[in-house]
């Protein structure tokens, strides 16, 4: 758990995905903040519980709710639920996603429409539904500058092409519109949209990138700062970011990737 503070006291927080990797570790760097956390999970229950109880051992406080993003009444359904329990929400972070690699010509429309599915379509039902509630509870001064804070989870294929991995990356793409134009549009209500994109991240979905000194070392070529990123990296992004210290910041990806969008293939002339 990231060192406790009060940074995010009195507030009540849902992270989607939450039961491993950067889900997991945004939830915990939330609560360590101060905050309330709602930990969703797909299928992984024990893994949501165990970053539950991680939470609560640490004195925080946090809830396991299971739902699959890409099903409109579990969004809602797991809303009503956190809603139910803590009042209301004022943070939401929509990190749910996960790939299904393929050739693209061999790539199957169930493969495509599955990752669209959960990472494009998952995420405007998350961000409507946090929508509702922020814009029907408005603004409590006493606990935020903004009505509420959302963020989307993209990653660096919001910008640099991914053979093979068309659908994800195409999904990344639309995460970046689908959080600018819904931070264009909730402004004036005094919501902060806001997405980060991680580069390469010790996580189970990307295992194979980092697993061996081999595996790294090649990964590392692509990284200037010379290091794989840490999902504890992404939570302490994620904490400022949906705190009062960041309240001016709406409509941004802000990318966490060692210098990846660089492009290091140019660092010597290309």
């Amino acid at each position: 758990m990231p060192t406790p503070s009060t940074r995010l006291n009195g507030q009540f927080a849902l992270v989607t995905g939450a039961s491993s990797g950067i889900g997991a570790a945004v939830a915990k760097a939330l609560a360590a903040h101060g905050a309330a956390v709602a930990v969703n999970y797909s299928h992984d229950a024990d893994g949501g519980n165990a970053v539950v109880k991680e939470i609560t051992d640490a004195g925080g406080t946090a809830i396991a709710i299971g739902a699959d993003v890409s099903k409109e009444d579990q969004v809602q359904a797991m809303f009503q639920q956190a809603i139910e329990h803590f009042g209301t929400l004022h943070i939401v972070v929509s990190n749910a996603g996960i790939q299904v690699d393929s050739p693209f010509v061999e790539m199957k429309l169930e493969q495509w429409q599955k990752v669209i599915d959960v990472n494009l379509t998952g995420q405007f039902l998350v961000l409507r539904e946090a929508a509702r509630e922020f814009i029907k509870r408005g603004v409590q001064p006493d606990v935020s500058r903004a009505a509420g804070k959302i963020i989307c989870m993209s990653s660096v294929h919001e910008v640099i092409p991914w053979a093979g991995h068309v659908n994800y990356a195409t999904t990344k793409g639309g995460i970046m519109q689908l959080m600018k134009s819904t931070a264009q549009e909730l402004a004036p209500h005094k919501i902060r949209v806001n997405s980060i994109g991680p580069g390469a991240i010790k996580t189970p979905i990307n295992h194979d990138a980092w697993a061996t000194p081999e595996a790294e070392q090649k990964l590392l070529t692509l990284i200037p700062y010379n290091r794989v990123g840490d999902p504890a990296d992404i939570g302490s992004l994620a904490a400022w970011l949906v705190s009062d210290e960041a309240d001016y910041i709406t409509g941004q990806t802000i990318f966490m990737d060692g210098g990846m969008t660089l492009y290091p293939g140019f660092a010597t002339g290309g």
